[in-house]
């Protein structure tokens, strides 16, 4: 993890722990009570409010590259605030793995047996601005789409409201993802330090933050997740993923074709 920058204008301690960065923006990290084999074991969580901010897919589906960027750069060239992992993706570096569409682009419109679809960009202003669905509670993909312009398919990791959908397993890695709290906020986690997803849910679940759903977005040294407001810079980048890459030694954040940024709105 490369930490640029310490000040922020609007720095300043916030309740339980939260730091906040602007109106409607903070970060916390959660130090896990089960320690990782390796790193700080620490889990940083980035809260955004979406009555504040908005979310923005960007991806080389839309820009015609034939690479993808950095998260940071896809901030640069976008103009973002913050940009975390869309998912994962295919093998051809561009289509994310599972339903993807952003207002006109779909960047995917084949959906898989994944359980988790975080949609964004209401039709109707009295919807949420954002919600993580489950799609064995009863909502189809379709009645999604019906009322939100934006929606993205991952694997889930906690189920609303707030159940741990892993089992234990032996593999573990650096995680980008993508989580909901009991407010309605959106949650960009992020840990460099490897879990196995069974023990990053249960960290999750005991540490405070509210969380009722989450889905998994990237492992390994391609998860990622950058944040540059007024002086505050982070770019944090994984490495450990088991069976690809078992040590703490990466020190640059890899290219991906997609990303979520996210946008301060013009009102709140």
């Amino acid at each position: 993890m490369v930490l640029l920058g310490v000040t922020c204008g609007f720095a300043a301690d916030a309740p339980a722990g939260w730091q906040i960065l602007a109106p409607g923006m903070e970060l916390k990290y959660v130090k896990a009570h089960k320690p990782s084999i390796v790193g700080d074991s620490r889990i940083a969580v980035l809260r955004i409010d979406p009555s504040f901010w908005e979310l923005e897919f960007a991806g080389i589906s839309q820009t015609g590259e034939p690479f993808g960027h950095t998260a940071r750069e896809w901030c640069e060239k976008r103009q973002f605030t913050a940009a975390i992992n869309a998912g994962m993706f295919l093998g051809d570096g561009k289509t994310h793995l599972g339903y993807m569409r952003f207002r006109e682009h779909v960047n995917n419109g084949r959906a898989n047996a994944y359980q988790s679809v975080a949609a964004f960009d209401p039709r109707d202003a009295k919807l949420p601005p954002f919600h993580i669905f489950d799609l064995d509670s009863g909502v189809t993909l379709q009645s999604i789409l019906h009322d939100y312009n934006s929606a993205t398919q991952n694997l889930r990791l906690v189920k609303r409201p707030g159940a741990n959908q892993w089992a234990q397993q032996n593999r573990e890695w650096s995680e980008a993802a993508l989580g909901e709290d009991s407010a309605g906020r959106i949650l960009f986690i992020y840990s460099r330090s490897p879990f196995s997803m069974h023990d990053l849910n249960q960290e999750l679940l005991a540490a405070g933050i509210g969380v009722v759903a989450a889905q998994h977005l990237e492992g390994g040294p391609e998860a990622q997740l950058y944040l540059h407001i007024g002086g505050m810079q982070l770019e944090m980048f994984g490495s450990y993923e088991t069976s690809f890459r078992q040590d703490d030694s990466n020190q640059a954040a890899w290219p991906v074709p997609n990303v979520i940024g996210v946008r301060a709105r013009g009102k709140p």
